[in-house]
């Protein structure tokens, strides 16, 4: 795979994807219903609630109670997705999920949009950038952040299939649609080479992964080979696919809508550190809370822009010759 090959489709709303998966998986397995928080529009569920209206929960704004039902419904076979904004799918139900899903290992796929900073003018409140740390801590729990519609609507599809609890973290704005429209490109826990590269690896999810990508052609012109790997599983990571890139780049850059303490760069480091230690500079928020404006400006005022990437690859590549 090259960078040229990447070719933009459009651009679509992540949680899109998750409002045509579900729809999708539902005509092929009978067991999937779903439970949302009051926030049906905003995660697309009209079609789902039109034609199967008889698997459709409003709980309303009671997401403790959601959870708590949802690993209910597993006992008698069913598969639930529970759904609302990231930040009340995680910090408001913590102890719901550990306590009832996660320590009894509970079939349930928490599903969160409104992710990281681009929900953008929600403001701080509800724009969490711990999620991925927290969810990742539980044991058994699985942690996915795709990077666009065609991903997430094939995430959407795949984890019905997946056996045990999953955490599923999606995005509100239109953004980049670039994966196969398939979704044949989508493996759970398998890391997916964007583009190959010899002078520094650049790791991303969820909408960076983007950004990853265009700071990759932006570095071409600088002569620096960069490849690009999409690491939308987060937990379990693909391991392999780590080490085997970094072992031929010998340098690497996290890229994430999310705190760099807990997230995915604290994954890679942890795999580095054990089998590859190489010199890593991470591209994330810098232990701080959000604030409100429009998405791109936040991206860009906190540091997760492709100018960003670019310099972050730059130093770490005179790291490594130090």
């Amino acid at each position: 795979m090259h960078l040229e090959d990447i070719k933009l489709q459009n651009e679509k709303e992540t949680r899109a994807g998750f409002g045509d998966g579900i729809y999708e998986i539902a005509k092929e397995n009978k067991d999937v219903v779903v439970l949302t928080a009051d926030l049906a529009g905003s995660f697309k569920l009209g079609p789902f609630i039109k034609d199967f209206s008889d698997r459709y929960y409003e709980m309303g704004i009671a997401e403790a109670n959601m959870m708590g039902t949802a690993a209910g419904l597993t006992i008698g076979g069913k598969i639930p997705y529970t759904t609302t904004f990231a930040n009340f799918s995680t910090g408001r139900v913590y102890d719901q999920i550990r306590q009832s899903i996660a320590y009894s290992g509970k079939n349930v796929k928490i599903c969160a949009s409104h992710a990281g900073l681009t929900l953008g003018e929600d403001g701080a409140t509800h724009q969490i950038l711990e999620d991925i740390g927290m969810m990742k801590m539980l044991p058994g729990m699985t942690v996915i952040n795709p990077c666009d519609y065609n991903q997430t609507k094939a995430a959407t599809k795949a984890i019905a299939s997946h056996n045990g609890p999953v955490y599923l973290r999606f995005h509100r704005p239109k953004w980049a649609n670039f994966t196969t429209e398939n979704g044949s490109d989508f493996v759970i826990g398998k890391a997916q080479l964007m583009a190959e590269g010899t002078d520094v690896s650049i790791f991303a999810c969820g909408h960076l992964v983007w950004y990853a990508i265009e700071a990759a052609r932006a570095l071409k012109e600088k002569g620096i080979s960069a490849e690009v790997i999409n690491l939308h599983t987060i937990k379990p990571l693909d391991e392999e696919a780590v080490v085997r890139s970094i072992r031929k780049t010998g340098c690497a850059v996290t890229c994430e809508e999310h705190n760099i303490w807990g997230g995915l760069g604290e994954s890679v480091a942890h795999v580095a550190g054990q089998y590859n230690p190489v010199p890593i500079e991470f591209i994330g928020t810098k232990d701080t809370f959000g604030e409100s404006g429009k998405p791109v400006d936040l991206l860009d005022k906190y540091g997760l822009t492709p100018r960003f990437i670019v310099a972050a690859a730059e130093k770490v590549v005179e790291r490594k010759k130090g």
